[in-house]
């Protein structure tokens, strides 16, 4: 991750945090979002800090955060139980099985 000097004179003293945002949204979407948050570990407050530090060092939009999809989930969980893998003798095995 680049830091930069800004950054880590940020870190080292803090500033308090006293500005507030205030936005009108749909109240469906606010659910939905703070649903996600929630999964993903992170308060509104907490998301809407991420998005203006993400947007401030990178100089534009951030990046995309989403949970995996389904497939993926299920990927992640095999690999973490040690379930259904093979294990190959070497690099060359592995790709012979491949092609």
């Amino acid at each position: 991750m680049f830091l930069n000097h800004a950054t880590f004179a940020l870190s080292r003293n803090p500033v308090p945090k006293t500005e507030t945002i205030r936005a009108r949204i749909e109240p469906e979407l606010k659910s939905q979002a703070e649903a996600l948050f929630s999964q993903l570990g992170l308060s509104a407050t907490q998301a809407i800090r991420l998005f203006y530090k993400q947007a401030t060092l990178q100089r534009g939009l951030p990046f995309a955060v989403r949970l995996p999809n389904a497939e993926t989930r299920e990927a992640l969980r095999q690999a973490r139980e040690q379930e259904d893998l093979t294990e190959y003798e070497s690099l060359e095995d592995l790709k012979a099985a491949h092609h």
